[in-house]
């Protein structure tokens, strides 16, 4: 591989760690159209387990606005360790850990999260956006806050739905 070739690609990860970076700041930070922003127009697939599964970015939005667009929900996104496959000049894939901590403030529960995102991305008009993703849980812990102390609800991998059902967290 030439060095034009070698600094193509190493632009083209960098690009791609920016882009998941803008994502996660987007969320914690309940900017629905900069989370759009993150993603390609069109058909894409994501696959986000209890969230849902959504064939384009407005359907995703849409759920992510009702969920996560709440005052009294609070949440960090901290991805880590990626690892950037490029394919070609237009295409990519990556594989980053998560690791995600969510207060809900009206229900007194926190929750935190870890898992793995495997994300296709594009680069249309020169930018890179996510065109496909899918999330799995690989750890939870619930506590609840109620009484001014941490009580675990629940540790080990994926809570049961019972626990961590997304719909109580929308407002309402």
């Amino acid at each position: 591989m030439n060095v034009e070739a070698r600094l193509a690609r190493l632009e083209a990860i960098e690009d791609i760690r920016q882009l998941k970076a803008r994502y996660f700041h987007a969320c914690d930070n309940k900017k629905p159209d900069e989370v759009r922003d993150c993603f390609a127009a069109g058909k894409i697939a994501l696959r986000y387990g209890r969230i849902g599964n959504f064939d384009d970015r407005e359907a995703m939005l849409a759920v992510f606005t009702k969920l996560a667009c709440q005052p009294h929900i609070v949440e960090m996104h901290h991805g880590q360790n990626p690892r950037i496959t490029v394919q070609d000049e237009n295409n990519a894939t990556g594989i980053w850990g998560l690791y995600y901590y969510m207060i809900d403030t009206r229900r007194n529960i926190v929750t935190q999260l870890a898992g793995f995102y495997d994300d296709a991305y594009v680069r249309r008009d020169g930018q890179w956006r996510i065109s496909g993703s899918r999330y799995e849980v690989t750890s939870t812990q619930i506590f609840d806050l109620a009484e001014g102390l941490a009580h675990v609800i629940f540790a080990g991998a994926a809570a049961p739905l019972a626990l961590d059902d997304p719909e109580k967290q929308a407002d309402g």
